[in-house]
């Protein structure tokens, strides 16, 4: 296949993962999905988990229910409302399909999910419960694509960046890194930045979308998180309130990064394993 024609087909690729993130909250036509595309239904579905590794539709499921967990975990929206906002008909559709998926039912997840264990640990409780460790860490050379916006939204740039190294048959194994550069707490969502990465090497042309990206290398002090992504902000709440203070260590003025260790896709959300990496003076 020619240049021209994988070049048409990576914008395609771009449209389509661009159409679902924003439209999460509609009713997702398969086919219109395939119009924005160009293509045939029958061939785009084919492509499309080709590239992505799963059917387009377990990608709503699975990002809707993402966004999900993240509104029980940040916000006071009522379950209906969440389950609305989720695409089902009713609250009982949507409790078996949340708690087939991360253990349990919304409201106890709410109450008792993962996150929870973050919140319950007071300053003077032992650290040593949650797995942080000291690593002194190689320079890392990447390439990216940046995202402008909520940091669990971060999956649309990682399909961009996927999409365009299949597309330019770039893709090989490697590793996934989020780079985070503001803090959530003090800067407005929509003006957070992000870069979805992956470990570069030499060969990679790093041209549109891409960007060339670096970490610098020193020591951090990396937190191993198990659990859904919609936990992480209480994992960094409990990272900089409880662990920091007690280590005695001061930060060091360089990127926090995460390491994807498993995916979202081939993993329940219970068992996505992310490295948080703090860097340290």
């Amino acid at each position: 296949m020619g240049e021209g024609a994988w070049s048409t087909y990576e914008k395609r690729l771009h449209r389509v993962s661009a159409h679902i993130y924003a439209h999460l909250d509609e009713e997702l036509d398969l086919d219109r999905l395939s119009e924005i595309a160009c293509l045939s239904p029958h061939h785009w579905h084919r492509i499309y988990r080709a590239v992505h590794g799963e059917t387009l539709a377990a990608t709503v499921k699975r990002l809707r229910l993402q966004r999900a967990a993240a509104d029980l975990v940040q916000t006071d929206l009522p379950v209906e409302a969440i389950a609305r906002r989720s695409g089902y008909p009713n609250v009982q559709s949507f409790n078996r399909t949340f708690k087939a998926v991360y253990g349990l039912p919304p409201a106890r997840y709410r109450r008792e999910g993962s996150h929870k264990v973050f919140e319950t640990s007071s300053p003077k409780g032992n650290p040593a419960m949650y797995d942080v460790t000291l690593r002194q860490i190689d320079p890392l050379a990447l390439v990216g694509v940046a995202h402008a916006g909520s940091y669990m939204a971060i999956g649309q740039a990682f399909e961009t960046l996927f999409g365009t190294l299949f597309a330019r048959s770039l893709f090989r194994p490697m590793e996934m890194i989020g780079i985070y550069l503001d803090d959530p707490e003090l800067v407005e969502t929509e003006k957070l930045r992000s870069f979805a990465c992956v470990t570069a090497t030499d060969d990679v042309p790093v041209e549109a979308p891409l960007t060339p990206q670096k970490i610098d290398g020193g020591q951090y002090a990396v937190l191993r998180h198990k659990g859904p992504y919609a936990d992480m902000p209480k994992a960094y709440q409990w990272l900089y309130a409880t662990w920091l203070p007690q280590s005695g260590r001061a930060i060091r003025d360089s990127v926090m990064f995460e390491k994807y260790l498993n995916n979202p896709r081939e993993v329940a959300p219970t068992d996505l394993l992310t490295e948080v990496h703090l860097p340290l003076k």
